[in-house]
């Protein structure tokens, strides 16, 4: 346990107080977590689902993982409607919230520092970016009233404007068909896909950082309390009973469904908010409450289950 969680604690107080001190200059985050994004994290995917190839014993921790999700998403989607009045885009963030999980800057370096590999994350980012992606983004736009020229088009082509998406397709592809890279180039993806899980638990910290007063000023804070209980705590708790008690899972594909429910709100939540003109107060405290739960929640998890 202290072997595999010691080091994400570490790496991502590092990056807190680089970000404290400013050592890394202004926009730091942005710098590091673009190269997380768009190199680093699509090597390691790549290494990782070539040398070790998705196995059937994904299929049913990922069925659910995603009933999970939809169930705990359609509780957050039901209280902002119904318990808060608001309105539908503010009502998709707060589903998103609820359900839609950090897959990529932390749940890899999770996966691959307490699983030993990346593969069943892998999937998780497959099933979030080509499905769940298109749903919310097409329900924003809905709420939005508006329609833009190439709408369906921008929503149709997501999963391909995505490098971390794209290496889990090559990945997959080529670790379906037994293909292994050249050992030159597969030298150059490793040292790369090395550098992602410092680099991004680096770049967390560097996150949980507020520069901006008003950033200090929490906003609606019992609809923040709500999504963090929802995502911390209600989604892994029900992903554990469909996966024990409706799949017969248990052992490592148990452990891995579980785990990889506990993750925290993922930061397209507050990323897709902003973009779509939808309050990013909300998701912003929602993402950094989640996130800073999660360390506990994933270390409770590991112990109950690794």
């Amino acid at each position: 346990m202290l072997a595999a969680f010691v080091p994400i604690w570490a790496l991502t107080l590092v990056g807190y107080v680089a970000g404290r001190t400013g050592v890394l200059g202004f926009g730091a985050v942005d710098v590091l977590g673009r190269f997380v994004f768009y190199v680093a994290m699509p090597a390691a995917l790549l290494d990782t689902l070539t040398r070790q190839p998705i196995t059937g014993l994904a299929g049913e921790g990922v069925a659910a993982f995603v009933g999970a999700t939809v169930l705990v998403g359609a509780v957050g989607f039901g209280a902002a409607r119904w318990v808060f009045r608001r309105p539908l885009g503010e009502q998709t963030i707060a589903a998103m919230a609820a359900g839609y999980v950090n897959a990529g800057n932390l749940g890899i370096p999770v996966a691959v520092q307490v699983l030993g590999d990346a593969s069943f994350i892998a999937v998780v980012l497959l099933i979030q970016t080509t499905i769940l992606t298109p749903v919310i983004l097409g329900t924003l736009d809905l709420a939005r009233q508006e329609l833009p020229k190439g709408r369906w088009r921008r929503l149709g082509t997501v999963p391909l404007r995505s490098p971390v998406m794209l290496a889990c397709l090559a990945g997959v592809g080529l670790g379906a068909a037994g293909i292994h890279l050249p050992p030159l180039l597969a030298g150059v993806v490793a040292l790369l896909g090395d550098a992602a899980v410092p680099s991004a638990l680096v770049a967390l910290g560097l996150s949980l950082v507020r520069t901006d007063a008003a950033d200090q000023v929490p906003a609606r804070p019992v609809e923040v309390a709500l999504s963090v209980l929802l995502k911390s705590c209600v989604q892994p708790v029900v992903c554990f009973l469909l996966a024990r008690f409706v799949f017969g899972l248990h052992g490592g594909a148990l452990f891995a469904a579980v785990l990889s429910s506990a993750l925290p709100t993922a930061q397209n939540t507050f990323v897709f908010a902003r973009a779509y003109g939808v309050d990013g107060r909300f998701p912003r405290d929602a993402v950094v409450a989640s996130t800073a739960v999660s360390m506990v929640t994933l270390t409770v998890v590991a112990a109950l289950l690794g």
